[in-house]
């Protein structure tokens, strides 16, 4: 399973967020800038984000974009939902899908444990986490 441009930069536009959490609105060129990132790509990834409840706008000259909670309560797992959806490795394993071999499939036990190991990762690891681990990441 792989993570489309959307989940990556959205993580990384999130993580920058993060590391300036508590300055107040941040601009949206200003997180592209710091990440590299197309502004107008980001443009629509933020909207998803605050669609799902993740990001507050601030409008005007001094405005921008904040995280709606702070970075140690908002995981990865609801980011990269908000942008890819359902994390898994086979649509068969999501949430209300509906299979007719599901009492005959060899593979659907795996792929649900899969499925359940991503999912814990995911959910465990914050943003906070990601700022305070990125310092240790630079040493290397």
């Amino acid at each position: 399973m792989r993570l489309s441009t959307k989940g990556r930069y959205g993580l990384m536009a999130m993580y920058q967020l993060a590391q300036d959490h508590g300055q107040g609105p941040i601009s949206l060129k200003y997180v592209a800038d710091k990440q590299g990132l197309s502004e107008n790509y980001l443009e629509q990834l933020f909207s998803s984000l605050k669609k799902d409840g993740l990001l507050n706008s601030v409008r005007g000259a001094y405005g921008g974009y904040m995280l709606s909670r702070t970075p140690d309560e908002i995981t990865v797992g609801e980011v990269l939902r908000s942008l890819e959806g359902q994390m898994s490795p086979s649509e068969c394993v999501d949430q209300g899908y509906d299979c007719n071999r599901e009492d005959n499939c060899a593979t659907r036990w795996v792929l649900g444990k899969i499925k359940d190991s991503i999912d814990q990762v995911i959910d465990s690891i914050t943003l906070a986490d990601m700022v305070n681990d990125s310092v240790d990441f630079e040493k290397i």
